[in-house]
């Protein structure tokens, strides 16, 4: 069965020209079809433009990395001629008019896009409940949450519609979903990947990412969308590792960091147990495990929900019915105008980030809020700089329960908050995360979140090799 296969297999059996992409793209549809109904993963599915796509590919080129591979796409990043809608009713009929600088890089490498995925409305929520045009639904459990906001991504790739998907990382929004629906997900390091085509939530955390369920297909797909892009002003000129060839290289000595301040929180039985069984079975591969301190991180969440939302409010300012997106009728002025559409346009959560960094932005308020988060942002990232000149990489896991039921969280937002509290300060400090499934606990799944120095995916990369190779989670399909 092709769809089962990882996209390396894939892309050897298609260079061999045992396989035709059309074929390829053909299996994953099947798959599509089987499971989309119950899942519902995608806003836009685009398999049969993908197949029309790969009948020109017949012949295979050597030199293109991902050529007649299909991949999936969370839809706040634009693919040009198709909707981008962010799950908003206010981006509803929106059509992308460019391509995003990563859908540029993997069109050049011929790969071939499946389709649009869903998401929290303007990528704000753990859950996907907070979209505006239904709820995905966890691939293991149907009455429970995938995750969020990239929780499409995470179900397609769960339930292999697509072997791959890229997904955008705010506050957790790749290593979340990827943990509760049992899949790698990794987010780079700020300024590895470029945002130009990404739509902006908080421009400053923002960073788009990979999941799939083989630490090489990660790794490939990363490597064509990495590098630095004269479109993003925030995109470093830093030169892209092979990580393709540099991820089975898996180090022999390490020293793994477990911050004592993620034990502190809440976290469920189930989760506390597999993180410290997985931790067992690294020291039993000779690594070295010893704790260390993160002072700051338990203000991670009070400062990331200033800094996001502040950062959002600004962001959103563009969507007032003039230019573009949806515009609501019968109105005065240019005022109401503004009021109703945004009103009528944007959700509830949405609405709720707006006022709230509106507010951290207002006179009088910006150095008591916006201006001290940034300082406390600051000595995070210490913080985690200090911790690495001890160790190699840090460990915790992903979340701190197991994936929750629909509609759980949706009364208290600050509950549905809390889900992001381990994977938060990683993005204020602007690191590289991984999160890897590395166990299932009531026949669901617990996904451990590594964290590397700045510019370092190779190590969490190596690392998710070394343990998959252990674990073999990719061998758990569910709805199979």
């Amino acid at each position: 069965m092709l769809w089962k296969k990882s996209l390396t297999e894939l892309r050897e059996l298609i260079q061999k020209g045992e396989v035709k992409p059309t074929e390829v793209i053909e299996a994953f549809y099947d798959r599509f079809k089987q499971t989309e109904e119950k899942v519902k993963a995608y806003i836009t599915p685009l398999y049969e433009k993908a197949y029309e796509e790969a009948k020109k590919l017949e012949k295979p080129e050597g030199d293109k990395k991902l050529f007649g591979l299909p991949i999936a796409i969370k839809d706040n990043i634009l693919v040009e001629g198709e909707k981008t809608t962010c799950a908003s009713k206010i981006l509803e009929n929106f059509v992308a008019p460019y391509d995003a600088t990563v859908i540029e890089r993997l069109k050049k490498e011929r790969a071939l896009i499946v389709g649009k995925t869903n998401l929290d409305e303007f990528a704000m929520g753990s859950s996907t409940e907070y979209s505006a045009f239904f709820t995905t639904r966890n691939p293991w459990d149907l009455e429970r949450v995938p995750g969020g906001s990239s929780g499409g991504s995470a179900a397609a790739t769960a339930v292999l519609s697509a072997p791959v998907a890229l997904g955008s990382d705010t506050g957790g929004s790749i290593r979340q979903p990827a943990a509760f629906c049992g899949v790698i997900g990794i987010k780079p390091t700020y300024g590895r990947v470029s945002r130009y085509g990404l739509v902006a939530f908080a421009s400053s955390l923002d960073q788009i990412g990979v999941f799939g369920r083989r630490t090489e297909d990660v790794a490939l797909v990363l490597e064509v969308i990495s590098g630095w892009d004269e479109m993003d002003s925030t995109s470093a000129k830093k030169p892209v590792p092979k990580w393709s060839e540099e991820v089975k290289k898996v180090p022999e000595r390490l020293k793994i960091g477990i911050p004592k301040e993620y034990f502190e929180y809440e976290l469920q039985k189930e989760v506390k147990e597999a993180f410290e069984e997985w931790i067992k079975e690294l020291e039993k591969e000779g690594y070295e495990v010893k704790e260390v301190s993160l002072p700051h991180v338990k203000y991670a969440i009070p400062t990331y929900y200033i800094v996001a939302p502040s950062e959002a409010s600004s962001n959103l300012a563009r969507y007032d019915g003039v230019r573009y997106g949806y515009r609501a009728k019968g109105y005065k002025d240019i005022w109401e105008l503004y009021s109703k559409t945004r009103d009528e346009g944007f959700g509830a959560e949405v609405k709720r980030r707006i006022m709230l960094g509106t507010f951290a932005l207002s006179a009088g308020y910006y150095d008591a809020y916006y201006l001290k988060a940034q300082k406390v942002r600051r000595l995070i990232y210490e913080d985690f700089m200090k911790a690495f000149k001890e160790v190699d990489v840090i460990a915790s896991p992903t979340t701190p329960t197991l994936p929750f039921k629909i509609g759980e969280k949706t009364q208290n937002p600050i509950e549905m908050y809390l889900s992001d509290i381990l994977t938060v300060p990683v993005n204020l400090a602007g690191l590289p995360g991984i999160s890897i499934p590395i166990a299932w606990k009531n026949n669901l799944p617990v996904g451990g979140q590594l964290i590397g120095r700045p510019w370092d995916e190779t190590t969490l990369l190596q690392l998710s090799y070394l343990w998959e190779q252990k674990f073999k989670h990719y061998e758990m399909i569910p709805l199979s």
